[in-house]
């Protein structure tokens, strides 16, 4: 249940890719064997005390006036997640300056319900522009941890300056969220970004994990049902440097095909069987359903999560919905690529994202983007690099060089959209991308073809997974051998691609001012190792009216 309550500043008074076949046996599994795992893998006070918070708490959205305050109780011992049980239980918040929760300006209280999986979010308003918060959710005489929030500077507010965390594509059997308790570490986030995969869908050992499972999922076969996506939520958030991030800053998520089933599109997904898994109809409502009971996420326009925030004068992020509207993805090489019919974006996304650029008064137009939109063509790698690759990006194993999953299997739109910054003068415009499980640095070229003769467009900074596997995962060598291979020849057959690093898991941390946008990418040691340390390995800037991506050499 989400409530908006409007504070009273300055008062303590109360105010308002392949895959394997999931048996039946999986399809149709009740909440009580998705329950019992997951009641394993909590800790022990789940069995003898409750109300309790097991998920931890969150923020999401910021807005210069508020912020959308999440958490999930757990009411009783076995009302675990997607069990669908449990009482109705009075949870209440508070907001307050301080981090002691003495100067509190916001307060209230709602109802957690089985029918929205014990999640509530209390949507605040009336808070300052640019400011701290801490609060609170308290039920049964147990209280939440205490979380940080900040609001978003006043929308004609001069900024100086901005930074955001951003990652994507957590697979928890893949190892452990140690990018996440670095950026949690670091204490200067005014958000952080979540470019999509936030979860996984598929069975245990099913998916991108070198071959070792580190951490099985719950519940272990793939998710179909309703209780089994609020199950598969409950556990991520079971994660304590997942828990940690969230409790240090708001969230701004998008979802990409993993919150629903690999290569999802508007009519199903690959990895959705018609019929023996049920309707693509009901699996998409289930996860949708799921997806915002659990996230610290507004529904945005037609309940999907595109939609656009403002940081003052400095920045504007339009965040994408590249699923819910998409045509089906075509065969790799196919001219149909090419069809004006065909819409990554749907009509009505794509002209909002037009209209939102144009309309920009903001020094920085950023656009959160769930796959590349650069174009990509493979080049002269090798066999035994070339089918790896193929396989991360979903393409024919006999090596035509082009993913559908991407913008490249949507070009009408991408040649629509770089042609309206293009025809507009529109300037600073920088997408940021999840999705390939790979870094990259690179210019988005009107006609990659003739680049760099064409112009650049934009530009475009890619996070590699935070543990999905990337490609010396796939081919199962030391980390760095293939990238040291792969990436020249990657980047002679693209020049617009200034860094690609194929290898690595990790994370970046966007910095902005009037000046330049510089994306820092850090790297994990090991993303196996609950322990893993992270290290800085480069940083690119796009300076103010260029268009252009730039290496530098330190990171800010």
């Amino acid at each position: 249940m989400t409530t908006r309550h409007r504070a009273s500043e300055g008062t303590n008074s109360p105010s308002p890719r392949r895959r394997t076949v999931v048996k039946a046996a999986a399809a149709t599994a009740g909440a009580a064997l998705a329950a019992a795992p997951l009641a394993a893998a909590l800790p022990a006070r789940a069995a003898t005390q409750a109300p309790a918070f097991l998920h931890g708490v969150a923020s999401g959205d910021p807005l210069p006036d508020g912020v959308l305050l999440w958490t999930r109780v757990t009411p009783a011992a076995d009302a675990v997640p997607g069990s669908g049980i449990g009482p109705d239980t009075e949870v209440s918040w508070l907001v307050a300056r301080d981090k002691a929760l003495t100067d509190v300006v916001a307060r209230g209280a709602t109802t957690a319900t089985a029918a929205a999986d014990h999640t509530v979010k209390a949507d605040i308003r009336g808070l300052r522009p640019a400011t701290d918060y801490w609060f609170r959710f308290s039920a049964g005489g147990t209280d939440s941890p205490v979380a940080r929030t900040r609001t978003a500077p006043a929308a004609d507010a001069t900024v100086t300056g901005l930074r955001f965390g951003v990652v994507s594509c957590a697979n928890w059997e893949a190892g452990y969220f140690a990018a996440y308790r670095h950026l949690a570490a670091r204490g200067d986030l005014d958000a952080w970004l979540h470019l999509g995969d936030y979860i996984y869908e598929y069975g245990s050992g099913d998916y991108g994990t070198r071959g070792r499972v580190v951490r099985p999922h719950t519940p272990t076969h793939e998710i179909l049902t309703l209780a089994d996506y609020r199950a598969r939520h409950g556990t991520y958030k079971t994660d304590p440097d997942l828990r940690a991030l969230h409790q240090q800053a708001p969230v701004i998520a998008i979802w990409d095909d993993h919150e629903f089933a690999n290569d999802t599109w508007s009519g199903g997904a690959e990895n959705h069987t018609e019929g023996a898994e049920g309707t693509w109809s009901a699996r998409q409502a289930a996860a949708r359903q799921a997806y915002f009971e659990w996230m610290p996420v507004r529904p945005a326009i037609a309940g999907t999560t595109y939609r656009r925030l403002r940081f003052g004068k400095l920045a504007d992020l339009s965040l994408l919905d590249l699923r819910s509207f998409r045509s089906q993805q075509v065969s790799t090489g196919s001219g149909s690529v090419d069809d004006p019919d065909r819409t990554i974006t749907g009509r009505a996304q794509l002209d909002w994202l037009k209209a939102g650029l144009t309309a920009s008064d903001t020094t920085w137009r950023l656009v959160g983007n769930s796959v590349m939109i650069s174009p990509f063509v493979v080049g002269s790698l090798t066999a035994d690099l070339l089918k790896p690759l193929a396989k991360l990006l979903g393409l024919p194993q006999e090596g035509l060089a082009l993913n559908t999953d991407q913008w490249d299997g949507y070009t009408d739109d991408r040649r629509e959209l770089l042609a309206h910054l293009r025809s507009n003068a529109i300037r600073n415009t920088v997408f940021l991308t999840g999705d390939i499980h790979m870094a990259w640095a690179n210019d988005v070229p009107v006609d990659a073809g003739t680049y760099p003769l064409s112009p650049s467009a934009a530009t475009e900074f890619v996070v590699t997974s935070v543990t999905s596997d990337n490609l010396d995962d796939l081919v199962k060598v030391p980390e760095g051998t293939v990238s040291a291979i792969a990436a020249p020849v990657i980047r002679a057959a693209n020049r617009h691609v200034h860094w690609v690093d194929t290898d690595r898991h990790g994370y970046g941390v966007l910095d902005l001012t009037a000046d330049r946008a510089q994306l820092d990418y850090y790297a994990l040691s090991d993303r196996t190792a609950a322990n893993a340390s992270s290290s800085w390995v480069r940083s690119y800037r796009t300076r103010s009216g260029t268009q252009k991506v730039e290496r530098t050499y330190d990171p800010v």
